[in-house]
């Protein structure tokens, strides 16, 4: 079974971020997201959804991001059980994040610190730092290469079948 989202949207207030009272960190804001479709001569609708981020992905998200940031979210769908005040029964759906990322431009005016999602996938709490997978690029360990023989015309040529094995 799957439980993935990806959202992009602009915060709607600033991050509140809280201690549990074993002291992990947990950030809650909520994203205003445009719907893609609409119709014609009427204005796009607009979901506000409620995010939850633990731990160190909640600690990034409170320092670097504020009221109108845009952000990318990927996590997973979660429904909550409470009760209000008067005791009735109540069920919220709320994203908890596991990966948050930039979703705009660094402003030029010395504004808040952002990158682009498309260009760099700045973020927190996933396995993509500055657009580059662990092991390549900037940072990270990449093999030496080795000087190899001129490329045949053709970009497919024979394996040589050695003792028969597979080469992997």
């Amino acid at each position: 079974m799957l439980n993935h989202i990806v959202l992009m949207g602009r915060l709607t207030r600033d991050p509140d971020l809280r201690y549990t009272q074993s002291q992990i960190p947990v950030a809650s804001f909520r994203i205003a997201v445009e719907r893609d479709y609409g119709r014609s001569g009427e204005e796009k609708q607009t979901d506000f959804i409620d995010i939850v981020a633990w731990r160190q992905t909640g600690e990034f998200v409170s320092k670097y991001f504020h009221k109108g940031s845009m952000i990318v979210v990927s996590g997973r769908l979660q429904m909550r059980d409470w009760q209000d005040k008067d005791g009735n029964r109540r069920t919220s759906a709320e994203v908890v994040a596991d990966n948050v990322y930039f979703g705009e431009s660094a402003r030029r005016d010395g504004g808040d610190r952002s990158d682009s999602y498309g260009d760099r996938q700045s973020g927190y709490g996933g396995g993509n730092y500055g657009g580059n997978s662990y092991g390549s690029g900037r940072g990270g360990y990449q093999q030496p290469r080795q000087q190899s023989a001129p490329a045949p015309s053709s970009p497919f040529s024979e394996l040589d079948d050695g003792d028969g094995e597979l080469p992997f």
